[in-house]
């Protein structure tokens, strides 16, 4: 592995880290990203649209160019409600 993409990864943890202190500073983060998740699963542009309502309801800042931990966020956060959804 490069000295690149080393520093990458190391961007993307800390951009993820950043992001769980958010959730645990508001843990209401969690039931409004699931619901505007479910709102918007089925869209074309399901990641812009999820990323834009979720920056406007919560202190969670989605820039529109998304970075690699954004998109591994949103495509987390679309599983979560693909997995809730299968098992009813």
């Amino acid at each position: 592995m490069s000295v690149a993409e080393i520093k990458n990864k190391e961007r993307v943890i800390k951009e993820l880290t950043l992001f769980i202190r958010k959730v645990f500073a508001e843990p209401d983060i969690c039931t409004i990203a699931k619901d505007i998740a479910r709102k918007h699963l089925k869209d074309a542009n399901a990641n812009a649209l999820i990323a834009d309502e979720l920056s406007s309801l919560t202190n969670v800042k989605i820039p529109l160019e998304h970075s690699e931990a954004d998109e591994l966020f949103l495509d987390l956060l679309k599983e979560i409600v693909k997995d809730e959804t299968a098992l009813y």
